[in-house]
């Protein structure tokens, strides 16, 4: 084979038999997790009609992933990480199936609503410690299966990968919610983790990246400092922790396709899945043509968009419209999340993956989770609409102070 027709097939390089298995396993993994989101939020919706319940569910999640976050961390790179995410995603399995006898039919039949609602949100806890140490543990795992020189474009195709699986899940969740009942839509969320496991299996473990002796506490210390060291990464970080905190309207979903867009679990599930759509046409595209240059200032610029279109979609009353909003603030988002994660596996060294990839993971549960719950209280407080819109106005003006208050950022290039 000709070098040139090498050149020209990049993906070649990076899509060994072990890289297949992982993208393989890991878009059956997060496409039965993201249609979670669909299921639990209709249920939770319909069966307790308050929006801050629908905050209290990222609350759950949030709590402890943030709070295992930094010794997680040290736990993965300190152990074989193989066997951790076979251990995580078989602690899924068996969380879905819990997750599909309270929200079964059998329960609102025979337990009370209250007795219904804690056990998900207990579920859902559970979940978040676990997602602590999945998280990081995926993210330090997948540079030890492909070569150097083709992390970059390794990086940009799993994150494809994880966006096609955010955009399949909640749209065949919403599908099946709309045609048959939430315990039959959770049979295909547990046969996908289960079936991810097994996939999982047929890649070798890999030697422990950090064979150093710190305890945990020095570890999750040494993790830190080198984040708060390196300006533009902890920039980065910040800058998506606010916007995405004030600005994101995933948790309101179902309120706003129930109550203002008028439209069942199928559209709820296609809302959902069009930011991740996308997210996934913004890094198809940058995957084949990069960013050449001013990678910080166009994240400034993108979170700005960003932020405009959570306005549009506050404002918006017809369906259809709402899902360009939350397309395009998808587009936006899409370019970030690439310039975010490339900044995260090129500058930080394979020992200490783990431990930084556990900080950022605060930054984004933050930001996702602690966002829904704020989200909630802010619709309880003043009402869903004005929530959001103070949400994309304070997305704009977290970009603004930090165009000003962060030039390192904004100078910022790789």
């Amino acid at each position: 084979m000709s070098r040139a027709f090498q050149i020209k097939n990049p993906l070649r390089v990076i899509i060994n038999p072990e890289f297949t298995w992982y993208i393989t396993a890991r878009i059956l993994f997060i496409a039965g997790l993201r249609m979670t989101p669909v299921l639990l939020g209709w249920r939770l919706y319909e069966i307790t009609g308050s929006k801050l319940a629908l905050g209290i569910l990222g609350l759950a999640e949030v709590i402890p992933a943030i709070s295992l976050a930094l010794p997680a961390g040290v736990k993965v790179d300190k152990s074989n990480k193989h066997r951790l995410i076979s251990f995580c995603i078989l602690l899924y399995f068996f969380i879905m199936l819990g997750l599909m006898l309270v929200t079964s039919d059998w329960m609102r039949q025979n337990y009370s609503r209250s007795t219904i609602e804690w056990s998900i949100y207990i579920l859902i806890f559970i979940t978040g410690a676990v997602r602590a140490f999945t998280g990081s543990a995926f993210s330090a795992f997948m540079p030890q299966l492909v070569p150097a020189e083709s992390l970059v474009k390794a990086i940009s195709f799993n994150s494809m990968v994880w966006l096609i699986a955010a955009v399949i899940g909640p749209a065949v969740a919403g599908v099946m919610m709309g045609y048959t009942d939430i315990t039959i839509a959770f049979i295909p969320v547990c046969a996908l983790v289960g079936i991810s496991f097994l996939f999982f299996q047929k890649i070798k473990s890999k030697p422990v990246s950090w064979q150093g002796t710190s305890k945990t506490w020095d570890g999750m210390l040494e993790g830190l400092r080198y984040v708060f060291s390196q300006k533009a990464l902890l920039g980065a970080m910040s800058l998506d922790m606010f916007a995405v905190l004030f600005g994101g309207a995933v948790a309101l979903l179902p309120a706003f396709a129930t109550d203002i867009l008028h439209v069942g679990p199928q559209g709820l599930g296609w809302l959902v899945a069009a930011t991740y759509l996308g997210n996934f046409i913004a890094i198809a595209w940058l995957t084949s043509h990069p960013l050449k240059g001013k990678q910080g200032k166009i994240l400034l610029y993108v979170v700005a968009g960003f932020g405009l279109c959570i306005l549009l979609f506050a404002i918006s009353k017809n369906f259809w419209l709402s899902f360009i909003a939350l397309f395009a603030s998808g587009l936006f988002d899409g370019v970030s999340v690439i310039i975010r994660g490339t900044v995260v596996q090129i500058f930080v060294p394979d020992e200490m993956r783990g431990r930084v990839s556990s900080v950022n993971s605060i930054f984004i549960n933050s930001s996702n989770e602690l966002g829904q719950f704020e989200s909630g209280v802010a619709a309880t407080a003043m009402g869903m609409v004005p929530s959001v819109i103070f949400g994309g106005c304070m997305t704009l003006l977290v970009t603004v102070i930090t165009w000003f208050k962060a030039p390192g950022l904004r100078k910022f290039e790789y």
